[in-house]
């Protein structure tokens, strides 16, 4: 039987609150390491004492040295920043945890909004980067929240004069004049979701005022024939439940100054059966067409509970399967 090489390595750390804050609350941040590697950690003064095999002694090195460099920006270490590094370290990425620390999109109520994943991460960097942004994944991967938030940077900084947020309305049959109210009244309940994740990001009055000024337009996708839309922010959310042809009419709304992100799932297409999904067609359709960015999240990259990456995962592997 080969034997395993054993490392050792030490690491300073500089001041005994750096310790205290790096090891978290009756050592709660050091155990969350513990559990996840099969090395012995060693803490005395400010010195931390890793051993165990190469690989693994390196990567709980790398992980306390990337902690600590989140440490170093201000930010108060949590169990979830632990969380990420260490599927970080464990997925090999390029990207380091103090990269999406440092990546604010926006503060509200002292409540930083920022990527929390690499996923996350390119997903933001496309859409800042590109005229046209597709996010597709599963729920929880913030794909309407990050685009949100995006959008609503761009409205403070000027980039852009209006957002307009659009999703088609399945469950209504997108034909709203038999319900009871105001257009605002009948949308309200399916575009709810949209709702939500503004009042994360503005205070209901200041929304309320947005809304009233038209600088902030709510409406199902059948409303958006017709229109060209310049200097807009425009997110057209659940994309998965658009015909192909719906899919085409919302795309070439886009006008000058503009920008357009589109987000989906397309494991929950609710349309009727034998509908085709123009989400699922328009990848091949634009694969060619620069300026455009099509960014796939997976259950890496849900920041929900973990057992929701859990009960994501095994639904794909038992569509594979069947």
């Amino acid at each position: 039987m080969q034997k395993v090489k054993t490392k050792e390595i030490k690491l300073v750390v500089p001041g005994n609150q750096a310790m205290i804050d790096l090891l978290g609350h009756r050592d709660e941040l050091l155990k969350v390491i513990e559990e996840e590697f099969a090395t012995e950690i060693l803490v005395r003064g400010n010195e931390i004492t890793i051993s165990g095999s190469a690989k693994e002694t390196e990567a709980v090195a790398t992980i306390f040295r990337e902690l600590l460099e989140v440490l170093a920006t201000g930010e108060t270490i949590t169990s979830e920043h632990v969380g990420q590094t260490i599927q970080l370290i464990r997925g090999e990425e390029t990207i380091s945890p103090k990269t999406l620390v440092s990546d604010t999109i926006l503060v509200h109520r002292a409540k930083p909004i920022r990527p929390k994943t690499p996923g996350q991460k390119r997903y933001v960097d496309a859409i800042r980067n590109t005229t046209a942004t597709f996010g597709i994944g599963p729920a929880g991967t913030g794909k309407t929240y990050l685009a949100m938030a995006m959008a609503v940077q761009a409205l403070k900084q000027k980039y852009i004069s209006r957002i307009i947020l659009t999703r088609p309305v399945v469950e209504a049959g997108e034909k709203l004049g038999f319900l009871p109210g105001t257009l605002f009244e009948k949308v309200d309940p399916f575009l709810k979701p949209l709702y939500d994740a503004l009042f994360d990001m503005m205070d209901p009055d200041q929304f309320q005022q947005l809304m009233d000024r038209g600088t902030i337009e709510v409406a199902p996708l059948a409303y958006m024939r017709g229109r060209t839309l310049n200097d807009s922010f425009i997110i057209l959310d659940e994309a998965q439940n658009t015909s192909p042809e719906q899919m085409k009419m919302f795309l070439t709304r886009l006008g000058f100054g503009s920008k357009v992100v589109v987000t989906g799932d397309v494991t929950q297409i609710d349309l009727p059966s034998g509908n085709k999904s123009g989400l699922l067609v328009i990848e091949e359709i634009l694969s060619d067409i620069e300026d455009l960015a099509f960014i796939h999240l997976t259950a890496k990259d849900v920041v929900r509970h973990k057992l929701v990456q859990k009960i994501v995962e095994a639904y794909k592997r038992f569509e594979e399967d069947h």
